[in-house]
């Protein structure tokens, strides 16, 4: 009787959450298109990532829509108090320290949990960059976790985890349709001058 209890209680704050985020959301103005990735596992990309408000926003939209997403961040920022507030918004501390592999920790923190949609900024920064990053597809490749293609667009503030994107080998070649298609879809971040779908390629 208790443990049904304890799940019924669980189950009502978890419908909570999900509609205070929906209500926040919308009274920001924002749109929620679609819902969370039905695997268990996977990694949404996140774009045009201009500023720290993206993941205010990824965050609501997400929760809104009954999912529970990861973000990377750095393990010097789980110390206490901020250490257990970060865990249960889902962040998953890493060492970027000098040698460390970030692609390897990751690989290691999806094997470990059981369930985890880890959201991914390719640009790799806020700054305006021409040079997207391609550690989510050598994490991808290595877990045989799928690719999607999550956006936040500030012109039309629109919000969505986006379509599958189906991997090939050629890292470089998948990057610059990912780009293509970024482009194509006109999304504008919250700061259109720190974004560029360029050429470049790291």
């Amino acid at each position: 009787m208790q443990n049904a209890d304890t799940y019924s209680l669980f189950t009502h704050i978890s419908h909570m959450k999900k509609a205070i985020c929906r209500i926040i959301l919308k009274m920001m103005g924002w749109k929620a298109v679609g819902g969370p990735a039905p695997e268990d596992k996977c990694i949404i990309l996140g774009a045009p990532h201009t500023s720290w408000w993206d993941f205010v926003i990824s965050y609501l939209f997400y929760a809104s829509v009954g999912g529970k997403a990861y973000i990377l961040i750095k393990k010097e920022f789980f110390k206490w108090p901020l250490g257990p507030i970060l865990k249960a918004l889902g962040g998953v501390p890493v060492d970027r320290g000098k040698g460390a592999s970030l692609a390897l920790q990751v690989i290691h923190a999806f094997e470990t949990h059981e369930r985890m949609h880890l959201a991914i900024a390719p640009e790799g920064t806020r700054n305006a960059t021409s040079r997207w990053k391609t550690g989510f597809h050598t994490i991808a490749k290595a877990t045989g976790v799928p690719v999607y293609l999550g956006y936040f667009d500030w012109g039309r503030k629109e919000v969505g985890r986006g379509e599958k994107f189906m991997l090939s080998d050629d890292a470089q070649a998948d990057l610059k349709k990912i780009r293509q298609w970024y482009k194509d879809k006109g999304v504008t971040g919250k700061h259109p001058e720190m974004f560029t779908t360029g050429d470049d390629l790291e």
